[in-house]
């Protein structure tokens, strides 16, 4: 596998290549859920390119930049074993020039829920894809689905730039307890990491309530309870919603996805699932 630092390198790695390219972005610490990205990516591409980059523009002022997970040496390792063929690492400088001063944002679907939650971040994931996607200019960019916004958002993005890459949402990866696989699961003890089961609980119990008719505000309250009574310590959102739009539904309609994002501890947790 090769590994490339800066965007001028990455270009010279894939010009005059074979064949396809496909894009994994991710910011690190890779676990299970991530190799099914680069796994989906061989499946699609002759060729996979794996980038890691922390993006600063997505983390608010008190958020977890600073003791975010990196691990270099064990995620190059891991990638190698999965037949990647490119790494790319660029640094901050690379990705953010002195005096850089363009923002991409895109409306409407990155609005609302962790929108909310997280002023700026989706401003800061859509630029730093952006960026990504022009060095990159891949065939394909694979995402995964646990950030479901975050998805919606970036093919919303591709769709209104001309993107020639198809944006390509992988399911999410599950630990057997059937706790969504994410970076952020090391923040959590060992009885928070039990207690955090209630999460995936309380949405696989919401799709079979409102599969079978039950008013939706009634299976989104009983949820919430739920996901309290385990002692997440905030819900900042557990809905319903439109899977294109992300607008809240309260009855059945169409393609819909549950989301959920509540911190328990000092970890916050987001999942989601279809209904």
């Amino acid at each position: 596998m090769q590994t490339v630092r800066e965007i001028k390198a990455l270009r010279e790695a894939l010009r005059g290549g074979q064949g396809s390219v496909a894009l994994v972005p991710t910011m690190g610490a890779l676990h299970p859920g991530h190799m099914a990205l680069v796994d989906e990516a061989k499946r699609r591409a002759d060729r996979v390119v794996a980038s890691i980059f922390v993006n600063p523009l997505q983390f608010g002022p008190s958020e977890d930049l600073g003791r975010y997970p990196r691990q270099e040496e064990a995620d190059a390792a891991r990638l190698a074993d999965h037949g990647c063929d490119l790494l790319w690492l660029p640094g901050v400088e690379d990705i953010y020039p002195e005096g850089f001063a363009t923002t991409v944002s895109v409306a409407g679907v990155s609005e609302c829920w962790e929108g909310e939650a997280r002023p700026g971040h989706f401003d800061g994931v859509a630029t730093v894809v952006a960026k990504l996607l022009i060095a990159a200019m891949p065939d394909f960019a694979l995402f995964g689905e646990k950030d479901f916004q975050q998805l919606a958002v970036i093919r919303r993005l591709a769709a209104d730039l001309a993107v020639p890459a198809e944006i390509v949402g992988v399911p999410t990866v599950r630990d057997a307890d059937g706790l969504a696989l994410s970076s952020r699961n090391a923040y959590l003890s060992t009885e928070e990491r039990a207690r955090a089961l209630a999460l995936p609980k309380a949405l696989e119990q919401a799709r079979s309530d409102i599969r079978s008719g039950r008013p939706v505000a009634t299976s989104l309250n009983d949820a919430r309870e739920a996901l309290a009574a385990a002692g997440f310590s905030k819900i900042d959102y557990f809905a319903l919603v439109d899977a294109a739009s992300l607008e809240p539904l309260d009855a059945p309609r169409g393609a819909m996805r549950l989301i959920a994002a509540a911190t328990i501890g000092t970890t916050r947790l987001i999942d989601n699932g279809p209904v």
